[in-house]
């Protein structure tokens, strides 16, 4: 029998597909109104769900299913801490234009903190997931004592304390995921800046048009030259050095922690940047080298922009940081590049929690 479903805020033809156990393809031939598979679901509109709707759920043919934003990281977070989890914190160091919160959780014994981010930009939303799913199964390995891939999680736990911020601009992933109805508050420069047009999968930048990666006083101004001038889709900097709420979060939380060192995703590439003018310690090569060796990723010193989160770390503490790009291709990533993302990753998170603390003092690794 077909009947009707209202999508609801949130709502994609991914989740609904997945939410009644159809193809894409049997909601898109039942809704021939629909142009494309990309096409974006605003709430209240009304869908035919096909016949072929069944009640009995569909085996996931890759680990990411659907689109991961601020409202499934809301359903972790609540998870998370109604489980009691013995070393777990979660805080709210922010929140973007928006208003949506950004999380940190933190994870961990040790006094060697290591700080991951992920979704610097809005179309690689996918690194979320990444993170999330990594810091839930690295709990439930923790809880039993098990092995994973050769390590041990419950010694690195002991050892090292995570810190995670998994979804540094909810605004911009949210519009890369939903597209932008009318009501939106920022419908106005938002659809200026994309011309009028209703396809949001290129955007990188956050709701204000500001790269939350090009916006750090490491080579800020030099980068500024060739960038673009005002509010735009990816690159613009803003009109000074951590000018966004969310930049500002980052800033504060990573000012306040004593931080060993600190991996930033990003999507592009399968590469590991690692360097930033020959300020870095030297160890960073060999460093990356191992990163690269458990994730078969290929070690790059320095990229070819500056500005970015690491470069501002390496400058500003003189320890580690790393850029891991986690995919290849066009963002955002389809949903079949989430399984080559994890094998490639978990082992790459593992194997960094593995270094020596970096920490103290400032200068100890400047020179070796």
């Amino acid at each position: 029998m077909v009947f009707t479903y209202k999508t609801t805020s949130g709502d994609t033809l991914t989740k609904v597909a997945n939410r009644f156990h159809i193809r894409i393809e049997d909601l898109l031939a039942a809704n021939k109104e629909i142009p494309s598979s990309h096409s974006y679901l605003y709430p209240g509109r009304h869908l035919l769900i096909p016949d072929n709707a069944s009640s009995t759920k569909r085996k996931k043919l890759y680990p990411c299913s659907e689109e991961y934003g601020w409202r499934e990281l809301e359903n972790d977070r609540r998870l998370l801490q109604s489980q009691t989890i013995k070393g777990l914190k979660v805080e709210q160091i922010g929140q973007s234009v928006m208003k949506k919160p950004l999380w940190l959780f933190k994870y961990g014994r040790g006094q060697k903190k290591i700080f991951l981010t992920g979704t610097w930009h809005g179309n690689e939303w996918m690194n979320s997931w990444l993170l999330m799913n990594f810091l839930k199964t690295f709990i439930k390995k923790v809880n039993t004592k098990a092995p994973w891939l050769g390590y041990s999680p419950h010694k690195l736990y002991q050892d090292a304390t995570l810190f995670i911020v998994p979804l540094v601009n909810p605004d911009g992933a949210e519009l890369v995921q939903e597209g932008l109805s009318k009501g939106h508050s920022h419908y106005e420069q938002v659809a200026a800046i994309n011309d009028g047009w209703s396809d949001f999968r290129h955007w990188s930048a956050n709701i204000n048009g500001v790269d939350l990666n090009h916006q750090w006083p490491a080579g800020w101004k030099e980068e500024a030259k060739t960038s673009p001038k005002q509010p735009w889709y990816r690159h613009y900097g803003g009109a000074s050095p951590i000018s966004e709420p969310e930049s500002k979060s980052i800033y504060l939380l990573t000012m306040k922690e004593d931080f060993s060192h600190v991996l930033a995703f990003h999507s592009q590439g399968q590469e590991i940047y690692w360097g930033y003018r020959d300020m870095e310690p030297k160890v960073c090569k060999s460093l990356a080298e191992r990163l690269a060796s458990a994730s078969s990723y290929h070690p790059v010193k320095t990229a070819a922009s500056a500005a970015g989160f690491k470069d501002w770390f390496i400058k500003e503490w003189k320890r580690p940081g790393f850029t891991i790009e986690t995919g290849i291709g066009k963002n955002p990533l389809p949903f079949d590049a989430s399984l080559e993302m994890w094998l490639n990753n978990v082992p790459l998170i593992l194997e960094s929690l593995t270094f020596p603390s970096f920490s103290p003092p400032l200068d100890k690794w400047e020179k070796e």
